[in-house]
């Protein structure tokens, strides 16, 4: 079932693909009023508490196999945990989400928040799409499709997390036609990324440190009107595979590398997967395999992806990307939310509520 069609010839990504994003529109919307009060924890909860709401009208079987595990009273969706009614003979999913990536910055009102979610469909006799990496920081190295032509085209060295990053940066200009200096460089604002942060300084190009929320600025050098060209840091993984769910639709390229933080955490590592595996580097079609994947995106603060959410009176404009790899088709979406009259689903209470 490669083209992910029902037994009528139906599109399944596509009779479903709007449940996505009407889930994260919906994340971003019970979340906002909770902009720069300090309670990330009550955000996330919001969150959280629409996405749910939303697929339990939604007939899938949808697994959540890139998210977080379970912490002691703590909001969340977890690994494991079940999206959909499970109705006999629904289609079977993958999830990956973060109900919002960069709960700090909602917490202090900073920018670059967004809710984001991804999906591929598992065809039958098949166990996942998605990759779950054990560890729990990772490499990566982000950078978008001009980049990755120019290499193929021009048999240009290979860029590679292996390689020096001062190496990386001559190639990137190179491709793109730029000098070093005209590069702009995206990491987390991470002591464990001084490494890039020395290079970037030393070598001239423009630096761009952000707080938190990695998913926007790893998939903004792919987008051709953001200013960005490379992403490179330490970070979280499941925000790394949610990131190559949208580069397959963005023809971008992310590579991955598990990040041990200390020995105890290595031998714990090579407990469940092997020295090879430890340092391999995953590329985007490695991390999502097939050619089945939908990545939708919302914002709640304004970020390189996209413009958060807009309150007027009683109105809310939100914006929103929704992205199929199969036919490659991005969507930006406004839409204008009437508070008077809007409500939505939330798991929490047993009838729609009022924003």
């Amino acid at each position: 079932m490669r083209n992910a069609r029902s037994p009528r010839g139906q599109d399944i990504e596509r009779n479903i693909e709007f449940e996505f994003v009407r889930a994260t529109e919906n994340a971003a919307l019970n979340s906002i009023h909770w902009m720069g009060r300090g309670e990330k924890e009550v955000a996330d909860a919001a969150a959280c508490d629409a996405i749910y709401g939303v697929f339990d009208l939604v007939d899938i079987c949808g697994e959540v196999v890139i998210g977080e595990g379970i912490k002691d009273n703590a909001p969340g969706i977890f690994l494991g945990d079940k999206l959909g009614t499970w109705a006999d003979g629904a289609p079977r999913f993958d999830i990956a989400l973060d109900p919002i990536d960069g709960t700090s910055n909602i917490a202090k009102g900073l920018p670059n928040s967004i809710s984001v979610m991804s999906a591929a469909y598992v065809a039958r006799g098949k166990q996942h799409c998605m990759m779950n990496i054990p560890s729990f920081y990772v490499e990566k190295l982000a950078y978008g499709p001009q980049i990755d032509r120019e290499i193929r085209k021009r048999d240009l060295a290979p860029i590679s997390l292996d390689n020096p990053f001062e190496k990386t940066l001559i190639v990137a200009a190179t491709a793109l036609r730029k000098r070093i200096s005209e590069l702009v460089i995206v990491m987390l604002d991470r002591p464990r990324n001084q490494k890039y942060i020395d290079v970037v300084r030393r070598e001239g190009a423009s630096l761009r440190m952000i707080a938190d929320g990695d998913i926007a600025a790893a998939v903004a050098p792919s987008l051709p009107d953001s200013g960005v060209d490379l992403y490179v840091g330490i970070g979280g993984a499941p925000e790394g595979v949610l990131t190559a769910s949208a580069l397959k639709a963005l023809d971008g390229v992310i590579q991955l590398r598990m990040w041990p933080r200390d020995d105890a955490e290595r031998a714990d590592l090579l407990k469940v997967t092997t020295a090879e595996s430890l340092s391999r580097i995953y590329f985007t079609d490695d991390l999502v395999s097939g050619d089945s994947s939908i990545f939708c995106a919302t914002g709640i603060s304004d970020s390189a992806l996209l413009p958060g959410v807009k309150l007027v009176g009683r109105t809310a404009i939100t914006h929103s990307i929704l992205m199929r790899a199969r036919s490659r088709t991005v969507r930006y979406i406004r839409a204008v939310h009437n508070l008077a009259a809007k409500t939505i689903h939330v798991r929490s209470s047993t009838e729609d509520r009022k924003l």
